[in-house]
């Protein structure tokens, strides 16, 4: 058995001579944001694996960030080191389903989630991430867009828009299992705490929030906060990050078990066995890839 200094130092050695380079998400476990090189959310990460020397890149995510990564560096090795890491909201609607969705919506356009599988990506004619969701659908000329798969994102855009935005019905089972009582909860134990909340949450949860970010605008927001508590709304995993930005911040998370158990299967020891045995290497079938980046690139070019 290998002490926790060991698998650091062997982690270390490992990427080194690989040419590797680690990727966490800000919802990974403390010491796998510790030990990577850059950590962020899934976009800022993917974009900067492509503009990277490294060749090897280890995403501590799930699955669908993994194939992003990919999808933008092809000609690089994309690592995920625990292959059942995956996303329930991007398995709530598959390609086929979203091919028979825009059946019973001829000539609607779709903007799709980057939390998607490449398939679906695919199917869609703009990505969007949580931060740009509004910027894409307005960037449209179209009075009804659909948009998959979060119901609670998309209900987040169709209130500061004129457009009819028809959602798919998908969510994240960690934001939608945040409750007005948890904030009713926070707000009287804490009555001077701002309260932060991701626009994947329910509408009501929104309402009774401060602040609504992205996990990146989270991240950028709590550099320069001027609170003295903050209350945040998303998977807990993100105040290690934010905790470590601003240690004079107390960080207080609005629902204690905001847990994302696919986001905290990888830990030390897989990532070890990722760089020592090459997995789980992920692929992208280049028929897909083509439709799925050109869905990404319009909304990078937004």
């Amino acid at each position: 058995m290998m002490t926790k200094e060991e698998i650091v130092a062997r982690i270390k050695e490992l990427k080194d001579n690989l040419k590797a380079i680690i990727l966490a998400h800000n919802y990974q476990i403390g010491e796998v944001q510790d030990v990577a090189d850059f950590v962020g959310d899934s976009l800022e990460l993917s974009q900067m694996a492509a503009s990277l020397k490294e060749e090897v890149i280890v995403f501590c995510g799930v699955h669908f960030m993994a194939e992003t990564a990919k999808m933008l560096s092809p000609e690089k090795t994309v690592l995920l080191p625990e292959i059942n890491a995956g996303c329930p909201m991007a398995d709530m609607i598959t390609a086929e389903e979203l091919k028979a969705w825009k059946k019973t919506h001829p000539g609607k356009k779709v903007v799709c989630y980057i939390n998607s599988s490449a398939e679906v990506k695919a199917e869609s004619d703009l990505c969007c991430t949580s931060s740009n969701a509004l910027r894409v659908v307005e960037s449209l000329n179209d009075e009804a867009v659909l948009f998959v798969p979060d119901r609670n994102l998309a209900n987040y855009v169709a209130r500061q828009t004129t457009k009819q935005i028809i959602p798919w019905d998908g969510y994240c089972y960690v934001h939608n299992n945040i409750r007005l009582e948890h904030v009713e909860e926070k707000r009287r134990k804490y009555p001077e705490a701002e309260i932060w909340v991701h626009p994947e949450c329910r509408p009501e949860v929104i309402d009774r929030a401060d602040r609504v970010f992205s996990t990146g605008q989270m991240v950028k927001e709590a550099g320069r906060t001027s609170a003295v508590q903050v209350i945040i709304g998303t998977e807990v995993g993100i105040i290690h990050r934010l905790q470590k930005i601003n240690p004079g911040v107390e960080f207080i998370p609005l629902k204690e078990t905001a847990f994302c158990s696919n986001m905290k299967k990888i830990n030390l020891a897989s990532v070890l066995r990722a760089l020592e045995k090459g997995r789980y290497q992920i692929e992208v079938d280049s028929s897909i890839r083509e439709k799925a980046l050109t869905a990404i690139q319009k909304m990078i070019s937004i």
